[in-house]
């Protein structure tokens, strides 16, 4: 046979002997990865709702999942997990999008101050329109929530400067944003708080470079603050729960996921310190998507959380020997992980609860 450039190619280059031939379960995407977590070092996770999977194997697997927003002394952990601390490294929930990060540290370090600042809901209490369910009792006044917010912003500036690595997974594309400046919000307004006016408000989704541009300049922004954290992205495998498109959620689901996976191709090009983690490429294989997702199709159920999970601590961490310190290996726990599972907060939903 003549010499051609896939001759000597390695298994994993090609489908037939990196994923046709492999038993179920056994298909593992990652090749390699730039750096490993020690356990002494303070991982941040921050994104769509998937990524407090990752924080969750974190804090119960010896590693140093960073909380640089703690609940008061003395609030019981009940009470805090209500009020959604820890569901993050600091209490934002989620970021959708790649400018809600970017907006989101501007504000934090004073560089943007968005003309929109409050939001009430229909039971008079007030809210932050950046973050409407972070508070679920929402506030007695502006000034309570703008003062909650301050606490937040120095949080997410420690954050920011003292963390050694960023996990960040990109989840949507569709958002909604304030006409006067821009200014991207978690939720679209009258689901947890404001009156939608369109007059005020706009839908948005986001194109490639869109996400390419504010995601990086996020980094940038990280990096001139610290410049020696590392950085890991995904893409997130739950599906969109609703479109604002004129169109089936199904179509826009598939654009919305081909442009955050796009997306996360070029941002890793572009910067050697920041890795990819393929959750996204792993649950949606076509031998696994079935097995993988929950009854639900849109949700991932325990079995693909935990063999995602085992990908991430397998190839990022170091759990070999004297490295590990004692780090906890990770075991298989249906039911603890479908209790996990039914922990991790998605604000999307409620656009069908409200």
């Amino acid at each position: 046979m003549a010499d051609n450039p896939y001759s000597s190619l390695p298994d994993h280059r090609f489908w037939r002997k990196a994923v046709a031939s492999l038993p179920p379960f056994a298909l593992d995407p990652i090749v390699g990865a730039p750096f490993r977590i020690t356990p002494q070092d303070k991982v941040a996770t921050a994104g769509s709702c998937f990524a407090q999977e990752i924080a969750h194997r974190l804090q119960h697997s010896g590693y140093h999942y960073y909380l640089a927003e703690r609940p008061p002394e003395g609030m019981p952990d009940e009470e805090a997990q209500r009020r959604n601390y820890s569901m993050y490294s600091c209490r934002y929930g989620n970021l959708y999008t790649t400018t809600q990060l970017l907006q989101l540290i501007r504000r934090a370090y004073g560089e943007y101050k968005p003309d929109l600042d409050v939001w009430t809901r229909e039971d008079g209490r007030f809210v932050d329109p950046f973050r409407p369910r972070i508070e679920p009792e929402g506030y007695d006044s502006a000034e309570a929530m703008r003062a909650d917010r301050e606490r937040h912003f120095a949080a997410v500036r420690k954050m920011i400067e003292t963390m050694d690595v960023f996990v960040f997974t990109f989840g949507l594309t569709e958002c909604w944003r304030h006409r006067s400046d821009g200014a991207v919000l978690q939720l679209a307004p009258g689901v947890a708080g404001g009156e939608y006016d369109p007059q005020l408000y706009e839908f948005w989704n986001m194109t490639v470079g869109e996400v390419v541009r504010d995601f990086l300049a996020s980094a940038d922004l990280i990096h001139s603050r610290n410049p020696n954290v590392r950085m890991i992205l995904s893409v997130s495998p739950v599906s969109i729960i609703a479109t604002g498109e004129d169109r089936h959620v199904l179509v826009s689901n598939s654009a919305s996921k081909a442009i955050l996976r796009a997306a996360a191709d070029e941002v890793v090009r572009s910067r050697s310190n920041i890795a990819y983690f393929p959750s996204y490429d792993l649950v949606t294989a076509s031998p696994n998507a079935a097995r993988f997702y929950g009854d639900d199709t849109r949700r991932i159920n325990a079995f693909g959380v935990d063999r995602t999970m085992k990908m991430f601590f397998e190839h990022f961490t170091a759990r070999d020997g004297a490295a590990t310190g004692g780090v906890q290996a990770i075991r298989l726990d249906v039911a603890s992980e479908a209790k996990t599972n039914a922990r991790v907060v998605c604000d999307e939903e409620a656009i069908e609860t409200a």
